[in-house]
């Protein structure tokens, strides 16, 4: 207990030594810190008044600087004003000089101008002085000369038109010279090649058929009792026919050579079959008539084959087999029309075009001639019209409408098929005509030549291939008689149709005759 009780003394002590102990501490530490903060804030008065002494000093530098500057910026800008004024100055001492200027140019415009209304009045004055002095001197030459002024204009007009006139045909002479070198030969080239490289046979027919009978008798069972039997004949074939003084032969007439088919086949096979009457003739007929149909068709897909061409429309290749029946100045079209598919196909090989485009185009040339009979206006124009609606190419069907010139030819293959359709009529032995219809083309080329001004005579010769027209040499010079053989040829074209081609030659000749005594 006694140990207990000295413990707790103990701790006490302890315990209050240490209460007086710390505060004995706490005392000096708080002595310390107040010394400590003393030192502080006297350390911060120091360097507040440093700081404060660094300021005013850059204060007092910054106000040094900043008048300086506003000094120096105040000396530029009295500089730049001082110079702005000096060219303000400027600008006004020349605008008053240029003023000045001004007024002087103002005043000598006015004096020019014054002074140009004066040379015009006098110009005026002597503009009326010299019209009324060639007035005077135009009456005078009127009166001297006999014609008017606007006689001479008419006349000098003339003489510029005849020299100019000279001057083309001198032109136009050296430049078919010049084509002609190469032209000429070229195309001779190419026309022989193309007659070298396809002959074909000829044949002719004309607008009548004749069918001729066993004996005269067979005659009048043609005709039959009262003309039953012609009138049915001529009803259902829709020709004429006739018959007259020559022996054992009727004569078939018609405009169309399939229905003049029709009929002489008819005839021949009643002849032969001699049961001749009405019910009899329109069987016949009927018969005939679908086999002519047929042979039609065959001829027309024959002449696709031997040409080569394919894709042609069905309506168009039954047209080409009625060719075969149809004939134009006694040559048959058909053949005429293979003919020209051949010889175009030749010209393009050698011009390096569209071979199967141009045979197309000289097979269907004159498509038209298998209708016309039927249809209004030139077969050209028909045969474009039919080429276009059963689905042709728009060249074949310019070729086909320019063969003829109904229109412009304006490509290579409507030249290659005109040609080709002229050399297959012109050749020697392809087209007849009637003596009627040679004279009146003969007469026809002489009254068109003699038409014109300062020709003495023409004559037609070569068979109408060539005219030859005399000039009078005192009218017709050596160039204008260029342009009248070019003049005449082209009124022939517009006024004749014809095979071929017509030669135009104009002669000049100058005679200078004195007799002796």
């Amino acid at each position: 207990m006694e140990t207990s009780l000295i413990a707790i003394i103990a701790v006490v002590v302890g315990l209050a030594g240490g209460f007086l102990l710390r505060k004995l501490v706490a005392g000096t530490r708080i002595q310390a810190d107040e010394k400590f903060a003393e030192k502080v804030l006297n350390d911060a008065k120091r360097e507040a008044d440093t700081i404060k002494k660094e300021a005013m000093l850059q204060a007092k530098d910054y106000l040094y600087q900043a008048r300086g500057d506003f000094e120096k910026e105040s000396k530029d800008k009295r500089l730049e004003l001082q110079g702005i004024e000096k060219r303000l100055v400027s600008k006004e001492e020349n605008l008053d000089k240029k003023h000045d200027l001004l007024e002087k140019r103002e005043n000598e415009a006015v004096k020019k101008e014054k002074s140009l209304a004066f040379a015009e009045l006098q110009v005026q004055e002597k503009e009326k002085k010299y019209t009324d002095m060639i007035e005077e001197e135009r009456k005078k030459l009127e009166s001297i000369s006999g014609i008017s002024s606007e006689e001479a204009k008419q006349l000098l007009i003339a003489d510029m038109e005849s020299e100019a006139r000279q001057d083309a045909a001198k032109i136009i002479k050296k430049i078919e010279d010049e084509t002609k070198e190469v032209a000429d030969g070229k195309a001779k080239e190419i026309i022989a090649t193309a007659i070298q490289r396809y002959a074909g046979e000829y044949v002719a027919e004309r607008t009548t058929s004749v069918v001729h009978l066993p004996s005269d008798e067979m005659k009048g069972r043609i005709i039959g009792r009262e003309g039953r039997n012609i009138r049915a004949l001529e009803a259902a074939t829709g020709v004429d026919f006739i018959i007259d003084d020559t022996p054992e032969a009727i004569i078939i007439s018609g405009h169309n050579p399939v229905r003049r088919e029709v009929a002489r086949q008819s005839i021949e096979k009643l002849v032969t079959d001699g049961r001749i009457h009405p019910a009899r003739i329109e069987e016949v007929v009927a018969k005939v008539s679908l086999e002519i149909e047929n042979s039609i068709k065959v001829a027309g897909e024959q002449a696709t084959f031997d040409t080569g061409l394919h894709g042609i429309h069905p309506e168009l290749v039954k047209l080409i087999g009625k060719l075969k029946y149809r004939t134009s100045y006694a040559q048959n079209v058909y053949a005429h029309s293979m003919e020209v598919a051949f010889i175009c196909g030749v010209m393009a090989a050698e011009l390096g075009i569209n071979q199967k485009q141009a045979k197309r185009a000289g097979l269907l040339h004159d498509i038209g001639k298998a209708v016309d009979h039927e249809v209004e206006g030139s077969h050209a124009v028909i045969g474009a019209e039919l080429a276009k609606k059963y689905g042709e190419h728009p060249r074949v069907v310019h070729a086909i409408m320019a063969h003829h010139e109904e229109e412009k030819p304006s490509t290579v293959l409507a030249f290659i098929v005109a040609a080709a359709d002229a050399l297959s009529a012109a050749r020697p032995g392809a087209r007849r005509e009637m003596v009627e219809t040679y004279i009146k083309r003969l007469e026809d080329l002489e009254r068109i030549s003699t038409s014109f001004k300062g020709v003495n005579k023409s004559y037609a010769i070569q068979a109408g291939r060539e005219i030859r027209v005399l000039v009078e040499p005192t009218e017709i010079n050596d160039e204008a008689s260029l342009m009248l053989a070019r003049d005449i040829a082209r009124k022939i074209e517009s006024e004749m149709t014809y095979p071929g081609q017509i030669k135009v030659t104009v002669v000049r000749e100058t005679r200078a005759v004195e007799v002796a005594k």
